[in-house]
């Protein structure tokens, strides 16, 4: 009969166990991987097998008692220190969202809206959009795979059991202001391009009040603001590329790993 000591299930729980925490947070919390289009058991299995396959290269990780306070604790770290990591990857994806957001209010499809099967919200359709594209091109340039690369440094910057800092969380606080600041860059020329036609429109308004400005004013900005967000789409790679950059660069900040 197979006979198992505490000092051996806890060196199992904290070399394996603990690990799958933190990648299971990761997962549970960053873009594509961690929506509703993803089932939590897909996402545990993938956590599973990304634990077992690095598990051979991290470091040595403290044995630990299975039923102790400490251990609790532990798991709790474990799990802030994922979910803060896929928190910075919703960062760059909210980016674009906003800023989508924001161009469809301008050009009055602020009412257009469809449900974002990801999250589960009802989005305008500029922002679904946006969304769209920012998540293939997060794809096609195998950022997911420096996430993964990211994770794994983790596990040597911030070793399990050693916490993490409160300057990870300031930091955090502050990069949301950062989100809001990019997204108004991104579209800060689509937005005065359509503040201009307004402008215009009220103009025309005050030199003929009898022209009926809402059944032709209503239309030439829904076009113009069409033309104008696709011709934003030529720059749009340059602009995924930089907030990329720095969100990733930031990632590995937040792990230490920079």
């Amino acid at each position: 009969m197979l006979e198992l000591t505490n000092e051996q299930i806890g060196a199992w729980v904290g070399s394996f166990m603990l690990p799958l925490f933190r990648i299971t947070a990761l997962l549970m919390f960053m873009p594509i991987i961690g929506t509703q289009l993803v089932s939590a058991r897909v996402r545990l299995y993938l956590a599973l097998a990304i634990c077992v396959l690095i598990m051979p290269t991290l470091p040595p990780v403290p044995a630990i008692d299975a039923i102790n306070l400490q251990a609790f604790i532990w798991v709790a770290q474990e799990i802030l220190i994922g979910a803060m990591l896929g928190f910075v990857l919703q960062l760059l994806f909210q980016v674009f969202v906003i800023a989508g957001q924001i161009v469809a209010i301008q050009m009055g499809l602020g009412f257009a809206s469809m449900v974002d099967p990801a999250n589960g919200v009802s989005v305008p359709v500029i922002g679904q959009l946006f969304m769209i594209l920012v998540t293939l091109l997060f794809l096609a340039m195998n950022a997911h795979l420096v996430v993964f690369e990211v994770l794994a440094e983790s596990f040597f910057t911030l070793p399990v059991g050693s916490g993490f800092l409160v300057e990870n969380y300031l930091e955090i606080a502050l990069k949301l202001g950062w989100v809001m600041g990019a997204a108004l860059l991104m579209v800060l020329p689509a937005v005065t391009a359509l503040l201009v036609v307004n402008l215009a429109f009220g103009v025309m308004t005050r030199a003929a009040p009898q022209l009926n400005i809402f059944s032709i004013g209503f239309p030439l900005t829904l076009v113009l603001g069409m033309v104008i967000v696709w011709i934003g789409m030529a720059d749009i790679l340059s602009q995924y590329q930089r907030f990329a950059t720095e969100a990733l660069q930031f990632l590995r900040e937040m792990a230490g790993a920079s």
